[in-house]
This record gives C-alpha cells, sequence and structure tokens, in this order.
C-alpha cells in the first residue's frame, strides 16, 4: 500500500518514509559530521608537519650523503601512517557530507556549482593521488638498499604528492575555495 485516506486527504506513506529515513539519518549523521570535519581540519596541520619533516630529512639526507638511520626509517613511517589517518577520516568525512550527498544525488548541476564540485570530486580525486604518491615513495625508499637512495626516493615521491595535497586543500586564502585556518567544536 502506497497512500492512505486520512480525513479526506490521499497520504503517500512512501513519501513520508523517505522522509523520516532522511530526518532520522541525517540526524545521526549531523551529529558525527561537525567532529569529523573538525578533526579532518586538524590533522591537516598534522599532515603538513609529518610531510615537511620527513622532506627536510629526506633532503638533507641525499644531498649530504648521509646515512638512512633509525629517525629517518621512523619519519617515513610515522609521516605515511598519518597521512593514511587523514586519508580514513576523509573516506568518512566523504560519505556523510551534505555537500557531497547534494553533488552525488544531483550531479549535473553539483558540475556547474564550484564548491559542491571541488568537494565532491576534485577534493578526493587530488588527495587519494598524493597519498598515492606518498605510499608509492614509502614502500620504494623502504626496498632500497643504498641509504643515498632511499633519501633520494622519499624526496621526490612525498614532494611529488606535498604538491599535490597543496594544490587541494581548501586554503583561506583561495579565491576559488576557502575554508578557515583552524575549526573548533
Amino acid at each position: 500500500m502506497r497512500s492512505c485516506l486520512h480525513k479526506g486527504k490521499n497520504i503517500d506513506l512512501v513519501g513520508i518514509q523517505n522522509f523520516l529515513t532522511m530526518y532520522l539519518t541525517f540526524g545521526k549523521i549531523s551529529a558525527m559530521y561537525h567532529p569529523l570535519l573538525v578533526t579532518h581540519s586538524f590533522f591537516r596541520w598534522l599532515v603538513l608537519a609529518s610531510l615537511l619533516f620527513a622532506l627536510y630529512r629526506s633532503y638533507t639526507g641525499w644531498l649530504g650523503k648521509k646515512p638512512f638511520n633509525k629517525l629517518d626509517n621512523t619519519t617515513r613511517i610515522i609521516t605515511s601512517t598519518i597521512v593514511h589517518i587523514q586519508l580514513l577520516l576523509g573516506l568518512a568525512l566523504y560519505f556523510i557530507s551534505p555537500i557531497v550527498q547534494y553533488f552525488l544525488n544531483n550531479f549535473k548541476e553539483g558540475m556547474a556549482q564550484r564548491e559542491i564540485r571541488f568537494f565532491g570530486m576534485e577534493h578526493i580525486t587530488m588527495m587519494l593521488l598524493g597519498i598515492i604518491l606518498i605510499t608509492i615513495g614509502s614502500a620504494k625508499a623502504k626496498r632500497k638498499e643504498d641509504n643515498v637512495q632511499k633519501h633520494k626516493t622519499i624526496a621526490i615521491w612525498f614532494t611529488i604528492g606535498l604538491l599535490v595535497i597543496l594544490s587541494s586543500i581548501p586554503w583561506a586564502f583561495s579565491p576559488l575555495i576557502s575554508r578557515p585556518w583552524f575549526r573548533w567544536f
């Protein structure tokens, strides 16, 4: 039964069911959305700091022909871990974001709107690419035997990954898509 008669009016039960499902789901999502958004925004700074430190260590090791020591390896592992945690936070945020939901449900209209398109497609694509580059660099460096080659591999792959990531962060100063430097609970 798709509708019923109530006080002389035909009521669409499927429409009401869909509305209630959306309301209850969005209520649960919105409770998770803001804390995830704040955490994702905070983690961006950890990603950038760890990448910059890893790049500092790798460039000084590569150009100075230094040994690849335990600190360098730990930096590589921690940087990759932080980047992957950020990926998981971003994916969780992607699937509950009202902006992304609008984009997925209204693809044609979403593609025409810069902010919707950015968060629905461009941001996630570029971030995945940056994380893939960093992951490849970390794995390749791990397999190298030569110390200088380990530093060089991290320097090159992490630099390219960082540049891709930097190009897709919604910076506060960006004329295209901007978000605040810090989000608060």
